[in-house]
Order: C-alpha cells, then structure tokens, then sequence
C-alpha cells in the first residue's frame, strides 16, 4: 500500500504540474486567444475533479500510513473543493462580464493556491520517500 500512495502523490503532483504550466501554456501558444480562453475554461472542471479524485483517494490510503502526508494531501482535497465551486464560477463571471481587475485578483488567487497546491504535494512526496 506504501507503494500505491508514492504513485498517487506522484500522480496529483506531476498532473497538476503539467496541467497548471505546460497544458495551459502550449494551449495559448498553439491556439487563437479566444479559443485558447474557452478551451482552458472547459477543461478546469476535468483537472479539479482530477485534483479532488486523486487527493481524496490517495488520503484514504495515506490515513494509514503517514498521517502527516495524509493531512497534507487532504488538505489539497479539502480546499480544491471551494477553488473548483466558488472561485472557478466567480472568475468566469468577471471575465464574462468584463471586470477586468477582479478578474486579475481572482485568477491571481486561483494561480497562488494551484502552485501551493503543487508545493505542497511535491513536499508530501518528498515526505514519502
């Protein structure tokens, strides 16, 4: 069992990593602006229920064997939930209605907790090894 929470750490913290600064980068370098936007828009359902999913099994898993881990991971669980269904709406509604500077403060918070999200899953693998 040891070995499966390595791998599910391991697999919230390279998805999030690749989700977070190579798809969303490759996407606008690859895409026109305006289907860049709407394709990372109908994409970030998939990666926070990827988040929730993959943090919220790895904790059932980790309960039983590193409880500091296992609080880091449900931590990441925990408050992906809010980002994913208050955040997420909220900076789609900015954008939608062209509130520029609360769109910039809400992304720039949804940014912050995605890399604290990533530190920290990279320091819970760390913990793990």
């Amino acid at each position: 069992m040891e070995f499966i929470s390595v791998l599910l750490v391991a697999f919230l913290f390279g998805g999030m990593l690749l989700f977070s600064l190579g798809f969303g980068t490759l996407a606008f370098k690859f895409l026109d602006v305006p289907i860049a936007r709407q394709f990372i828009r109908n994409t970030f359902p998939f990666f926070y229920l990827y988040v929730i999913s993959v943090a919220t099994i790895a904790s059932f898993i980790l309960v039983f064997i590193n409880f500091d881990v296992f609080l880091l991971i449900f931590i990441i669980a925990i408050t992906t939930i809010p980002t994913s269904l208050v955040l997420m709406p909220a900076i789609n509604l900015a954008a939608d209605n062209k509130h520029k500077r609360k769109f910039v403060i809400l992304h720039t918070v949804s940014i912050l907790i995605t890399l604290a999200h990533i530190a920290v899953a990279g320091f819970a693998l760390y913990l793990l090894e």
